[in-house]
Formats: structure tokens, C-alpha cells, sequence
């Protein structure tokens, strides 16, 4: 098995190779010697290599989640008084500061992907599942359906922004806010479309609910011209 050491030692390993490499010259023996563990340590960690991106990501998701948490011990009540809006435009600024580091690897991905549907696809999923926890930083709820929603809105916002922080070399990402501040606003108006949709389905099932249990009620309830009910009441006088 191996150990925490050992899996970030491998996660390094990859992301630094991804920078410097072709992602379709990158082996697993590869990783294994960049990041000096034996290749059965890697493969009883992880099933292949975009197992260790998805790896990488949950490391950045944590990272976010513990500066997330030490900044509400920090404020206090004060931060829950900021829009939601304000704190996920912070959140993902965060994400993509902690990301920089590995643009060069992530540059390296998204050429990659280009060219590869399936590592595409793999990446798209990772990306997804990493959404969730970027809401959750931000302290807005992503376990309901209307949260899984805002989770899938987020990562089509994302997947906005990446590319244009990839190319954005100025210090201050002008471009890359101005996509981001777009992009949520677009993304706020049209949930709060499908939000109101979803609240109007919701009351309409609920309603459909309601008048199926009358039914049911009506249909158990014995009724004055009911020949079961009509013996039984015989039988009983």
C-alpha cells in the first residue's frame, strides 16, 4: 500500500511531467521514477493516470475547504452577511490561485483533451465532482437538487474560465475576471429562471400528490351504494 507520502509524492510526479511532456508521452514507469517509488507502489495506489489528476483535484478541493474554514473562524458572523454571489467570486479565485502553480500541467491537459474525447470526458467528470466542494466553500448548500444544479451551472462556468486564465499572462487576470464576472451573472439569471420553474413543478407534483392520496382515501372508504359494505353492515346487525 502506499503511503500519503508516497500519493502525493506521485501526484507531484505527474503534474510536473504533464508540464514538461506531451500528456501521450507520459507513462506510469514514468511517474513512478520521477516521483522515486517502485511502479507496484503506483499502481496499488492509483488505477491510471487520470486517477492521480482526479487525485490532484481533491487535493485542491481540501485546500480550498481548510482556508475556507479558518477564514469563517476568522470573520466570524460577518462573512455569512456577504453575498453568496461575493463569496463564490472569492472561492474561485482561490481555486485558481492555488491552481497556478500547475498551469503549465493543466495547459498540457487541455491541449491533450482536444485531441482525446475520452480524456475529455474524464476530465469534464472531475471537474464536475469538484464543484460541489467550491459551493460548499463559498457556504452555499449543493446536496439539494436546486444545489446540484448551481453545481452543474458552476462547472459549465468553469469550463468558460479555464481557458481564458490559460492564456491570461497579466498579474492582475483581467481577462480571466471579466469571463468570471460575466459568466456568474449569466449563470445567476438563468438559475434563478430554473428555480422558479423548479419551485412551480414542485407545487404542481405536490398538488398531484395530494388529489392521488384523496383518491386512494375515497376508493378505501366503503360508500352507501357498496355491496361490501352493505353485507358487512348485515352481518353485523
Amino acid at each position: 500500500m502506499a503511503t500519503e507520502t508516497q500519493r502525493q509524492a506521485i501526484v507531484d510526479a505527474l503534474m510536473t511531467l504533464a508540464g514538461e511532456r506531451a500528456w501521450g508521452e507520459i507513462s506510469l514507469a514514468d511517474v513512478a521514477a520521477r516521483a522515486g517509488v517502485p511502479l507496484s507502489v503506483v499502481r496499488s495506489a492509483y488505477a491510471g493516470r487520470t486517477a492521480i489528476v482526479a487525485d490532484f483535484v481533491a487535493g485542491i478541493d481540501a485546500a480550498l475547504l481548510d482556508e475556507a474554514e479558518r477564514g469563517r473562524d476568522a470573520a466570524g458572523d460577518s462573512i455569512a452577511d456577504e453575498p453568496a454571489r461575493d463569496r463564490l467570486l472569492d472561492v474561485i479565485l482561490r481555486r485558481l490561485d492555488l491552481l497556478a502553480p500547475h498551469k503549465p500541467a493543466i495547459r498540457g491537459l487541455a491541449e491533450a483533451a482536444k485531441c482525446d474525447p475520452g480524456l475529455a470526458l474524464c476530465l469534464a467528470r472531475i471537474g464536475c465532482r469538484a464543484q460541489p466542494w467550491t459551493l460548499a466553500a463559498a457556504g452555499i448548500e449543493a446536496s439539494s437538487p436546486l444545489g446540484r444544479l448551481r453545481a452543474g451551472g458552476l462547472s459549465l462556468v468553469m469550463a468558460r474560465v479555464l481557458p481564458v486564465w490559460l492564456d491570461d499572462d497579466d498579474p492582475g487576470l483581467g481577462r480571466t475576471m471579466a469571463t468570471l464576472d460575466r459568466s456568474l451573472t449569466r449563470g445567476a439569471d438563468l438559475l434563478d429562471r430554473a428555480e422558479a420553474i423548479g419551485c412551480k413543478v414542485m407545487r404542481f407534483a405536490r398538488r398531484m400528490r395530494e388529489r392521488g392520496r384523496e383518491a386512494r382515501r375515497e376508493r378505501a372508504a366503503p360508500g352507501d351504494g357498496d355491496p361490501a359494505a352493505t353485507a358487512a353492515d348485515a352481518g353485523a346487525t
